[in-house]
């Protein structure tokens, strides 16, 4: 996600502004400008111009915009991960929280967003879907880094974007860089939790496997229920995103078995089978193995 200090398009204005308008106005908005300044901040019009559909079917449209939809969000959940990694690798276990509870709030929005087509029969897809070649959700870059940043990691998944060297530059930082976990992990070794070197220092293109000291870690966090643990409070902030994740790829396959049921998918993967051997890499996975031995 790109990151400015400032744009110079919008001007900041300051509360006596604000009231200093209000007033002019008898209570009612602003109606003449230069420039509009919500086109400017938000840039409304670019994102409303970028939904070109390949067919006259209406229903692509859904199909486009839940779409892009996401990508936004995958952006978003993306950004608010890498700020909780920053706190915890600064030991900013409190610090970390909200950013967290961020992620798993973006992530039940868009996990909504497979509301908007569950009008979608086979039929109604298959309208535009010929259209689509050989274009498929699996080749999100975004949603790769994503599933990176959550430590689900393949280095093979990087090879589709090899003729995007910006794209591939940034996907290949992301395979090699610690995962969330990886930072948890450390956060646990440094409250004095013993987690081997063999878990601590290891190659990061390579999903993490669990381990049974990091499960008898989460079990040894847990037995302080007192308000003043936060290495709970992070326990209970990273379920919620590894939850709210879950429920994202159950939604993704559910609407792929109702629109195709078990076609080969656009991208050449074997479709359901292929979402369902996904869903099998569990996300922070001693946090919930540890839950079988909690007192």
């Amino acid at each position: 996600m790109q990151r400015t200090s400032q744009n110079p398009a919008v001007r900041p204005s300051t509360e006596s502004e604000r009231a200093h308008r209000a007033t002019a106005n008898g209570g009612d908005p602003t109606l003449e400008f230069r420039r509009v300044p919500y086109d400017d901040y938000v840039h409304a019009s670019t994102l409303h111009g970028l939904q070109r559909t390949l067919s006259d079917d209406p229903g692509e449209m859904s199909f486009l915009v839940i779409s892009q939809v996401m990508e936004l969000y995958f952006g978003l959940v993306d950004f608010e991960l890498g700020t909780a990694q920053d706190r915890l690798h600064a030991d900013d276990v409190w610090g970390s929280l909200l950013p967290l509870r961020r992620a798993a709030l973006h992530l039940e929005g868009m996990n909504a967003g497979w509301q908007s087509l569950r009008w979608m029969t086979p039929g109604d897809f298959n309208r535009f879907r010929d259209l689509l070649g050989e274009g498929s959700g699996f080749q999100s870059a975004m949603y790769r880094r994503l599933e990176f940043r959550l430590g689900l990691k393949t280095a093979s998944l990087v090879r589709p974007f090899r003729h995007q060297p910006d794209v591939h530059a940034r996907l290949e930082a992301a395979l090699g860089s610690p995962s969330v976990w990886d930072e948890v992990i450390g956060v646990l070794a440094r409250h004095g939790h013993p987690i081997p070197d063999s878990v601590l220092v290891r190659d990061r293109t390579v999903a993490h496997e669990p381990h049974p000291a990091v499960e008898a870690a989460w079990v040894e966090v847990y037995r302080e229920p007192g308000p003043g643990n936060h290495l709970r409070m992070l326990g209970e902030a990273l379920t919620e995103v590894a939850e709210e994740f879950g429920d994202w790829r159950y939604r993704h396959l559910q609407a792929v078995a109702r629109s195709m049921g078990a076609r080969v998918g656009t991208g050449g993967s074997s479709g359901l089978t292929w979402l369902r051997r996904s869903m099998e890499r569990p996300v922070f996975a001693e946090l919930f193995s540890a839950r079988t031995v909690m007192d």
